[in-house]
């Protein structure tokens, strides 16, 4: 009996350990567990692990290899919403064949251990926040065959170890911070099919050995800093469909070879420094679908060869510097739908065998030297959607049905030589939203065709002979946004059915013959942004409706016969930038209520009746730079200290009044102004000390029987000046100005002794083509398209300066001025797309930001941008002596006397000065010589090129500066 019981006690002992034994979780899952308590699981997709289980191979996610013992072969945690860190526990998978922990938020750095799961075939940790480098241990992946770290932060180099991955097919790291150069070991990976890195800040040469990959299919490295020369050993690539290298740093010429890439159907190489001529041998690519060789600097004729590419959809080699004529083999790409050839200086005629494209959809030839007439076979490309062919010097007429078989969504053939009238089919299909035939000379009147067009969105007719009234029509197109019909012959008055135009942003129409009142219903439109109809004949008051308009931010209503008190409702209109009520017959006094148009850059109220005060309210207008212009009206009275808070002004007119009293001596807080008049008024009294008013000629003044100082009469009991005095404190700046610059170059040599390189930074990558077209302009009708014709689209002619920022031109600019033309001359800075080893839009932010910051006459002065089409231009104020390098080593520099090299370091000293101390936020320069100090015709020297300013801004920035330029580089 004793011995029964005692085998029961052993039996169930066993039966206890067993079943003990049988629940604990088995080892991997403890892994797994690990984990999961690294992770915050918002919406519990993991509630079902649970310790408990003996093994996780029920688990979400995880699937198991059960034929001997269960381990885990797949764990699948991808689109979870998971976040927290990645445990290296990982490590302890070795089973593991798939890994994807993709599109959740993890964290932390990848863990080393990973390169201890032997048997993994598949790694996704691609949309995720991971960061640090990639860890060397992947190396050790014999089996991988996929590698997924794109969308992440990851940063450092590529790992070299990564050529030992043998079985490697598919690898994509793009959009993380990756840098240094692409390692020589890639050339290991023979069965690699596609990779792609774009959108890092990889640097250095394409490696050569990149051609014993043999099986790629897909290399993409957009949008990195890859420089050198495009390696010829890709041609080696038979298997080679999509090379993707747009938006980096290659030069040199593309490499012939390439035509060996037989199976070739998508070839970018956009937005490099590429030269030379396009190879004949890109013809032999009979499979490729798109070619893009935009945004370099490619010369030559396009070749015939091209032609060749019978399977061919879309071909763009814009804004590049190809010459001769289009060739007509083109027209054997019978699939052709986008042909994009602009901004070149192609010549010659379109080809008329063009018309047989019918799946043409998008052709763009503009900004060449085409002549000739548009082919009348153009009207019958059914597909059509897109044809910009402005700024040519294209003749004849618009083909006669042009839209009427074609959905045109896009038509732009302005500043050309058109003739004839505006075709009545072209919005037929009801497809039509820009329409741009400005700067031709098209006649007669706006055809109903276009006026009852109800998908146009813009439309643009300035610059033609088109005469009759105002279409009427036209205000019944509710989706309108820009109506420019200025510079043409319509008469008659404006009709009150304006007031329909609801989504209007844009209504320009000056210099017509319009007459007759303003219609009170122009208050209706309550999106209007810019309203122009100077140079006309309309009378009568301003209606007050038209301060309802609470948008606007630029009025001119100059060069009309308006008359009556100006309503102080104008004090309303907040946003308003820019006010123009000149040669008018206004009358009245100025209304307090404009001191509160706080935005206002340029003020001009000329040659009208206003008299009175005048407000010292316009003393609060602290964004007023452009001008404040009162000249020419019936003001009486001082002239208000508080004028002297306008310290951005550049321009103060208030001649041929009856102002009385004297200047105030606020008016030498005016450090930005550059010209001003106070001629024909009764003021007495000192001058202000201000350099500019002391030294400025009698014309400024004359009128006056009761000013003094400066090269007027001296004033009595004015006190002596001591010369020795004066000559000791020159003497001393001069001195100042010598030992820093001294001390200054000695620390400039020891740092480059010390550091023979320089270490690359980056700053934002750069923006999408696609990113929209900026404008400012001091004047409302200057435009790109002005600029292309004053320097014959920037020909080499024109060309005053360059730099490693960008290529300066002269530009003569006319401008009308009511009944008579003005020429300007402006220098204009295009920047070209490697600023000091940065993005170009780097250098335009730099130069806008900083100068619209700064106004001082020894400043030079900024006077507007221009960003079209990806294309980067500043206007400057045009120096007429050049850059102070120029006069010091060029053949003028004999002409440079001692007296003028002194007032050239003197007017340097106070611009920097300014610039130091004086400016809010203060701003260093970091790129002072000799070729970035400008000369005008009067010897007056003027800093310039902003492109690598540092601001100090102690409010805004926690690190007390706020880097502008670029990194990398600070000039000694």
């Amino acid at each position: 009996m004793e011995r029964n019981v005692y085998a029961l006690f052993v039996m169930l002992l066993i039966f206890t350990l067993v079943f003990s034994l049988s629940e604990e979780l088995n080892a991997d899952g403890k892994y797994l567990m690990d984990i999961k308590v690294r992770l915050f699981d918002k919406y519990n997709h993991l509630q079902n692990w649970n310790s408990s289980d003996s093994t996780p191979c029920g688990w979400k996610g995880v699937i198991c290899n059960n034929d001997i013992d269960p381990v885990v072969e797949s764990l699948d945690l991808h689109a979870m919403n998971l976040s927290g860190s990645l445990s290296s526990s990982i490590g302890g998978l070795v089973h593991l064949l798939h890994l994807n922990l993709s599109q959740n938020t993890f964290s932390g750095f990848i863990p080393k251990e990973i390169g201890n799961c032997s048997s993994l075939q598949v790694l996704g940790l691609n949309i995720n926040e991971f960061k640090g480098q990639i860890p060397v241990e992947i190396g050790r992946l014999s089996k991988l065959t996929e590698l997924h770290l794109s969308n992440n932060q990851l940063s450092g180099p590529l790992p070299d170890e990564i050529g030992n991955l043998s079985s490697l097919s598919i690898v994509t790291l793009y959009t993380n911070h990756l840098s240094g150069c692409l390692p020589p070991s890639i050339g290991n990976l023979k069965r690699l099919i596609r990779f792609r890195a774009g959108q890092n800040m990889l640097s250095g040469s394409l490696p050569q050995e990149i051609g014993g990959c043999e099986n790629l299919e897909y290399l993409g490295l957009t949008q990195n800093q890859i420089s050198g020369e495009i390696p010829k050993e890709l041609g080696l690539l038979k298997n080679l469909q999509s090379l993707v290298l747009r938006e980096n740093n290659l030069h040199g010429a593309i490499p012939k070879e390439l035509g060996n890439c037989i199976n070739l159907e998508v070839l970018a190489l956009y937005q490099n420094h590429l030269v030379e001529e396009i190879p004949k041998e890109l013809g032999k690519l009979e499979f490729l679908k798109r070619l893009y060789l935009y945004r370099n600097e490619l010369t030559g004729n396009i070749p015939r060869e091209i032609g060749n590419l019978s399977v061919a959809i879309e071909i763009d080699f814009s804004e590049n510097l190809l010459t001769g004529e289009i060739p007509i083999e083109l027209v054997n790409i019978k699939g052709l739908q986008l042909l994009h050839l602009f901004e070149n200086k192609l010549t010659g005629a379109i080809p008329n065998e063009f018309t047989t494209l019918k799946n043409l959809t998008e052709l763009d030839l503009s900004i060449n030297h085409l002549n000739g007439t548009i082919p009348i076979g153009f009207q019958d490309l059914t597909k059509l959607t897109s044809l910009q062919l402005f700024n040519n010097s294209l003749s004849g007429r618009i083909p006669y049905a042009l839209g009427a078989n074609s959905p045109l969504w896009v038509l732009d053939l302005s500043l050309n030589f058109l003739v004839g009238r505006i075709p009545i089919h072209l919005c037929q299909l009801s497809k039509l939203m820009m329409l741009n035939l400005g700067s031709n000379k098209l006649a007669r009147n706006v055809p109903y065709g276009i006026t009852t067009c109800k998908s146009l969105v813009y439309l643009r007719l300035f610059g033609n002979n088109l005469r009759g009234k105002f279409p009427s029509n036209l205000c019944k197109l509710v989706n309108l946004s820009t109506v420019e019909l200025d510079q043409n012959q319509f008469t008659g008055p404006i009709p009150p059915q304006v007031g329909y135009f609801k989504n209007l942003q844009r209504l320009h129409l000056s210099n017509n013959h319009f007459s007759s009142e303003l219609p009170k219903e122009i208050g209706n439109l309550s999106q209007l942004v810019s309203f122009n109809v100077s140079s006309n004949y309309l009378s009568g008051r301003v209606p007050v409706e038209l301060f309802k308009c609470k948008k606007l931010q630029r009025l001119d209503l100059s060069g009309n016969d308006f008359a009556g008190t100006l309503s102080g409702e104008i004090g309303t209109l907040s946003q308003l930038e820019l006010l123009r009520l000149s040669h008018n017959n206004f009358s009245g006094s100025i209304p307090l209520e404009v001191g509160k148009l706080l935005r206002l850059t340029e003020l001009q109220m000329s040659e009208n009746s206003f008299c009175g005060y005048i407000p010292q309210e316009l003393g609060s207008l602290s964004s007023l730079q452009i001008a404040l212009n009162l000249s020419y009206n019936k003001l009486s009275g001082q002239i208000p200290s508080q004028l002297g808070n306008l310290i951005m002004l550049e321009s103060l007119q208030l001649n041929n009044n009856h102002l009385s009293g004297e200047i105030p001596n606020s008016f030498n807080s005016l450090s930005s102004l550059l010209s001003f008049n106070f001629s024909y008024n009764d003021l007495i009294g000192p001058l202000p000390s201000l350099p500019l008013f002391q030294n400025s000629t009698f014309s400024c003044f004359s009128g006056n029987k009761g000013l003094c100082g400066g090269h007027l009469v001296p004033c009595p009991n004015s006190p002596s000046h001591s010369p020795p005095n004066k000559l000791g404190k020159i003497l001393a700046i001069v001195a100042a100005i010598v030992s820093g610059v001294s001390i200054v170059l000695i620390l400039a040599i020891i740092y480059v002794i010390r550091n023979f390189t320089v270490p690359q930074h980056v700053i934002d990558k750069p923006n999408s083509p696609n990113v929209s077209n900026m404008y400012f302009f001091p004047k409302e009708d200057l435009n790109f398209q002005d600029m292309v014709e004053a320097t014959e689209n920037f020909h080499s002619k024109y060309v005053i300066g360059k730099g490693g920022s960008g290529i300066v031109y002269r530009a003569d600019i006319s401008t009308d001025d009511h009944d008579h033309t003005n020429m300007n001359t402006i220098a204009i800075k295009k920047l070209t797309s490697n600023c000091h080893s940065i993005d170009v839009n780097g250098c335009f932010r730099a130069e806008i930001l900083t100068l619209g910051k700064i106004r001082h006459r020894n400043i030079v002065k900024l006077y507007g941008f221009c960003n079209y089409s990806g294309s980067n231009m500043l206007l400057y104020e045009y120096m007429e002596k050049g850059s102070l390098g120029e006069l010091l080593h060029g053949e003028s520099s004999s002409s440079l006397d001692w007296y003028s090299r002194f007032q050239i370091a003197l007017g340097t000293a106070q611009g920097l000065s300014y610039l130091h101390h004086d400016c809010k936020p203060r701003i260093i320069h970091r790129d002072i010589k000799s070729n970035n100090i400008l000369i005008d015709h009067e010897f007056e020297a003027h800093v310039g090129d902003f492109g690598l300013a540092k601001l100090i801004d102690i409010s805004k920035s926690k690190s007390m500066s706020a880097v502008v330029g670029s990194y990398g580089y600070i000039a000694p």
